[in-house]
């Protein structure tokens, strides 16, 4: 059988891969736009402008498989990169990068959107009534679930997924990651890293689909964990075995030819059962073991090419991939609240969505060009505390704080 030549020789452990910089910017960019556009879309979501585009469902059904798998195995593997240069320090690390933002996020941010969620069901107070008295409750209060997440659950997924990892190799570091390791190796074989993921991942998410709600929630999204553990322990595992990026450079034209097949099943379901209409039971299953074989093959191949096509450094490079978790932490709240603001505008689509695009990136460039001058809010929006000189040939350590 015939296989594709490794283009380049795999990273070593100790340089930094500036392709997965490039790749986590580009994911985490494109997260933004979606949430702009779930706006316009006629799918449910935090808040509504003036338009139901129907065309936005077939690009929007292609991305959503596997834009969140995609993260994760991003931070898995930028998380095995931190531990690998300080494993004593890991977990200490990544409690204060992940969970100072998320308390920051939860206390400030999330609160703005909650807010929002209530005025639209006619919540007849103030923000300042609202966060004063109203927010820190539990339980539904005008139609809406308190406490939330918001789109800060990722965090709070990674954070737990990341100190469980952690506390694991204070027990057992060495155990843990030979085996990680023989894991790693044995997917290397043939076509294993093709199908074995997709067959164990769908395996898991059939199992799952009908016994355990699909529904975000820490304790309760079975569903979710069975699918991003794993891609997380992927990425990590990546960042530890070069021998994957062969692999990888192996598979990832059937990857990307069977996410193409898979995303057509995912449009031709969300196409015919749009919104929230509930297709049969075995319909469902065949659109959720898709959305499955849809990430994994996209994960292959956006992985062959931040390895082969953006490996290189930029000047952009850094600041951009130190301001990707600012950006992420308030992106979501600045739509939401241009989107409420601008309704009584009843602008026309192209103005609106100029409006949302330019409003959300200048509310984001700012939170990062003011926020990484003050000590005391660098650590608030997931940056360090200090700026700390950057050696090129010593750099492992990702600038982001959320991956």
């Amino acid at each position: 059988m015939r296989h594709d030549p490794v283009p380049v020789a795999a990273p070593r452990t100790s340089q930094r891969h500036y392709g997965m910089d490039w790749l986590r910017i580009a994911a985490f960019g494109l997260l933004i736009l979606y949430h702009i556009a779930m706006a316009f879309s006629p799918w449910d979501w935090v808040i509504k402008t003036g338009y139901a585009f129907q065309w936005l469902i077939p690009p929007m059904a292609l991305l959503t498989p596997w834009r969140l798998p995609l993260l994760f195995a991003v931070s898995g593997y930028a998380s095995r990169k931190l531990y690998d240069r300080a494993p004593g320090d890991f977990a200490r690390s990544r409690a204060l990068r992940l969970l100072i933002p998320l308390a920051f996020g939860m206390a400030v941010l999330v609160p703005l959107e909650m807010w929002v969620r209530v005025m639209e069901n006619g919540y007849p107070h103030g923000y300042l009534h609202f966060w004063a008295l109203d927010y820190w409750r539990s339980g539904i209060f005008w139609g809406r679930e308190f406490p939330s997440w918001e789109h800060l659950w990722f965090v709070a997924y990674l954070a737990a997924y990341t100190l469980l990892l952690a506390l694991v190799l204070a027990r057992a570091g060495g155990r843990t990651l030979r085996a990680i390791d023989a894991a790693a190796e044995w997917l290397t074989q043939g076509r294993r890293l093709l199908w074995v993921p997709v067959a164990a991942l769908a395996v898991a998410r059939l199992a799952l689909l009908f016994v355990a709600p699909e529904r975000q929630g820490l304790l309760r999204d079975w569903g979710g964990h069975a699918q991003y553990v794993p891609i997380f322990l992927f990425g990590f595992a990546l960042a530890g075995s070069p021998g994957l990026w062969a692999a990888i450079a192996r598979n990832w034209k059937p990857g990307a030819a069977m996410a193409a097949l898979a995303g057509a099943v995912v449009v031709s379901v969300e196409l015919a059962w749009p919104g929230a209409s509930v297709p049969p039971h075995e319909v469902m299953a065949l659109d959720r073991a898709a959305r499955t074989a849809m990430a994994w093959g996209m994960i292959l191949a956006l992985f062959h090419i931040a390895e082969t096509r953006w490996n290189r450094d930029h000047p952009l490079r850094k600041p951009l991939a130190e301001a990707v978790f600012p950006f992420y932490i308030v992106h979501h709240p600045a739509i939401v609240l241009i989107a409420w603001y601008s309704l009584p505008l009843h602008l026309s689509a192209p103005l609106d969505f100029a409006l949302l695009l330019g409003g959300t990136a200048s509310v984001c460039a700012a939170t990062y060009l003011i926020g990484r001058r003050i000590g005391w809010l660098r650590p608030l929006i997931g940056l360090n505390r200090l700026a700390k000189p950057e050696h090129p040939a010593r750099e492992t350590a990702p600038a982001s704080g959320v991956v």
